[in-house]
């Protein structure tokens, strides 16, 4: 299926079985990309997108604009090192380039909050990726619409499959991801999907394409306990040419799903940007500013940040993650712990092992083992009976293969405490 389809038959499926996108829909392709009027306006909500009155947004993009890291001193980071509470003027300046030499610093005040308020516990979960169908055009994403990889949306039946062998491998906690596409993943596919995980599963987590507060709502009812949305950058020039075609180009519906959630009932949102997109410090502000105005806002909800980079994506061998380097990534982690330490952290398994294993006795609170980003692969994956070979494509590729079994002995051995629930339900 080409993205041209569904760009004429919006209302109808329009996957088909095609190896190559044909001419028109690569003229297509090469207009979106080289033609900026062709696009359609960032700010321009679609038919059927709900609007909030909210005004987190406002606060968030104020802030992010007016950041000039370059104004810190060593000493402002001395000054935001020594104080109890750590606020936007200090997490600033521990964002800043100025923070870099103190980064040792950081980290023994960073493990002192984690300390705090988690203990040594670590939980782990993993991702199921149930569909790899997507209508949006995001030059990053390995799921674009214009990639030629291979599609696959898992039946009910295999969800379940794939399930019952996550579950036996001791896992409790389960974050289902989709394509973003609501013709081949819609809402009533989603919401039976979660009925299935709660036969499985103590904890389930989304990361699916934005919805309305209603959808949340529905897909609450039938099992769902947090949702996760990457904004990938709260820079919306710069987002706006890297989402060029689809829903996922309204940039301030992105950023209201959160809310959307929490007015649904969710028990916890997560949030991230894509650190390597744009300015990752600017990012990496206006991402745990998103948390701190909502928190403010909405105490009772559950919150955490994710952290990732950029990482290489089938199909195309230059995107890589050389804007943000570990020592960076690590001040980055740092500083969220720092300024907001009763939040949860999580590190995917796009970072290598060993800097997985240190940030987690640093900062991080959870980490995914025994990942796949491709779709239907878990059989092979986890019970080691042959190569795993996954009938969709990955969405990129990650640096850390180890399973559930090795990550928990791993921590163990790191003087971690691996926690797979700690939900009492009654």
């Amino acid at each position: 299926m080409n993205c041209e389809e569904n760009n004429e038959k919006k209302e109808n499926s329009f996957y088909v079985d095609s190896d190559k996108l044909s001419e028109k829909a690569l003229e297509k392709k090469h207009r979106l990309e080289n033609d900026p009027s062709s696009r359609t306006d960032p700010f321009e909500y679609m038919e059927g997108m709900e609007r909030i009155d909210s005004n987190i947004m406002n606060q968030v993009i104020s802030q992010m604009d007016s950041y000039d890291y370059s104004k810190y001193t060593a000493q402002d980071v001395l000054y935001a090192l020594q104080k109890e509470t750590c606020d936007i003027e200090d997490f600033k300046a521990l964002l800043s380039p100025a923070a870099a030499p103190f980064l040792e610093q950081m980290a023994r005040k960073a493990k002192l909050e984690t300390s705090k308020h988690f203990g040594n516990t670590v939980y782990l979960f993993t991702p199921l990726y149930i569909a790899n169908y997507c209508e949006n055009y995001c030059v990053y994403c390995g799921f674009n619409c214009y990639n030629d990889i291979k599609r696959k949306k898992l039946s009910t039946e295999e969800i379940e499959h794939e399930m019952k062998v996550i579950a036996d491998s001791g896992i409790e906690e389960i974050l289902m991801l989709t394509g973003e596409s609501k013709t081949m993943s819609d809402i009533h596919y989603i919401g039976e999907a979660c009925k299935l995980a709660k036969k499985y599963f103590r904890n389930i987590g989304l990361e699916i394409y934005p919805v309305n507060s209603e959808d949340y709502a529905y897909l609450h009812e039938c099992g769902a306990d947090y949702v996760t949305v990457f904004q990938e950058t709260y820079d919306a020039a710069k987002y706006e040419t890297l989402h060029l075609m689809g829903h996922k180009r309204v940039w301030p519906y992105r950023f209201e799903a959160q809310e959307r959630a929490i007015l649904g009932g969710m028990r916890g949102v997560g949030f991230s940007a894509l650190l390597g997109l744009a300015d990752f410090r600017k990012d990496a502000l206006a991402s745990a500013l998103h948390v701190y105005y909502l928190q403010r806002k909405y105490p009772h909800v559950e919150y955490s940040l994710s952290c990732p980079r950029l990482r290489p994506i089938i199909n195309n061998d230059k995107i890589n993650p050389l804007e943000v380097h570990e020592k960076e990534l690590c001040q980055v982690i740092c500083a969220y712990r720092i300024f907001l330490p009763y939040i949860g952290i999580t590190v995917s398994s796009r970072e290598q092992e060993h800097f997985r294993n240190g940030i987690a006795k640093i900062a991080a609170t959870k980490i995914s083992a025994g990942v796949s980003t491709g779709i239907g692969d878990h059989e092979s994956k986890y019970t080691g009976t042959e190569e795993a070979n996954s009938e969709g494509d990955e969405q990129f590729e990650i640096s850390d293969g180890r399973s559930f079994d090795q990550m928990y002995a791993d921590m163990s051995n790191e003087g971690l405490q691996p926690v797979l629930n700690d939900y009492v339900y009654v």
